[in-house]
């Protein structure tokens, strides 16, 4: 079940955060309120729901931010923020920039790599020693400074989607973006409607759609999560920001709830 929610949207001047009435419906709403981390719960690898010991997710100075810090060693703890509704059918953007150094012990894949969790179970369906959730991943990766590198790509964790017409079961595949280097801002977007169709968006164009998210019945956790919901079908779901070991922004969190 969907719940319906009523957050406060804000206009964003720099670093400032100024706060406007409730939107109406499909006007862009933030689930970030710039000051703490209210409405979103971490789940950790190896840690219950809700226990961030290393305080990976933080805010400071107006942004959301992702840290390793407080880390001897990245050791797979994989991270990720969910946010407390679920939603089916929306747009989602985020801005972000990647900065710093990887934490020590991160994978090399992970270098100057975070991601959008969509369709996502709750992180109390999570087990303790789990990576990541069930969902779809919206994959963002920032440029080395050389090397072409697309953003905005598709993961999928226990699930699969139909691509170009037939059910894909790639774990990964590229979308057709440029590359964005550096430490500069980026905004992706994200629209979803339901088990139709998912499209990601960046500076205005489409750069990766596919349909039919579905549970993956080759996993044994996704197997016994679409057992308990009576099926594969992934119609809508939880939403999370990762922690994959490289140090990461956000400025902007935000959802537009459009019409079944």
């Amino acid at each position: 079940m969907f719940r319906c929610f009523a957050v406060l949207t804000f206009v964003l001047c720099g670093n400032f955060i100024v706060f406007a009435d409730q939107p109406e419906p499909g006007k862009w709403t933030s689930l970030f309120n710039g000051k703490d981390l209210t409405g979103w719960t971490p789940k950790i690898r190896y840690q219950e729901t809700g226990v961030d010991p290393y305080n990976t997710f933080r805010v400071e100075d107006g942004l959301l931010k992702v840290r390793y810090d407080q880390y001897d060693e990245f050791n797979q703890t994989f991270g990720h923020l969910f946010y407390q509704d679920d939603f089916s059918n929306y747009r989602f953007r985020v801005e972000y920039r990647f900065v710093g150094e990887q934490c020590k012990g991160g994978p090399g894949w992970a270098l100057r790599n975070s991601g959008v969790m969509i369709h996502g179970e709750r992180p109390e369906q999570m087990t303790k020693d789990q990576d990541f959730p069930t969902s779809i991943e919206v994959q963002l990766l920032g440029g080395d400074g050389t090397h072409d590198r697309t953003t905005s790509n598709l993961c999928t964790p226990g699930t699969n989607v139909f691509y170009q017409n037939k059910l894909f079961l790639p774990h990964c595949t590229k979308s057709s973006s440029k590359t964005y280097h550096g430490e500069q801002w980026v905004t992706a977007e994200i629209e979803v409607r339901g088990n139709k169709v998912v499209k990601h968006i960046l500076d205005g164009d489409v750069v990766l759609e596919y349909q039919q998210p579905q549970l993956d019945p080759r996993d044994a956790h996704a197997k016994e999560l679409s057992e308990k919901a009576g099926g594969l079908m992934l119609s809508g779901g939880s939403i999370s920001l990762q922690s994959e070991s490289h140090p990461i922004d956000f400025r902007r969190v935000e959802i537009m709830v459009l019409e079944d």
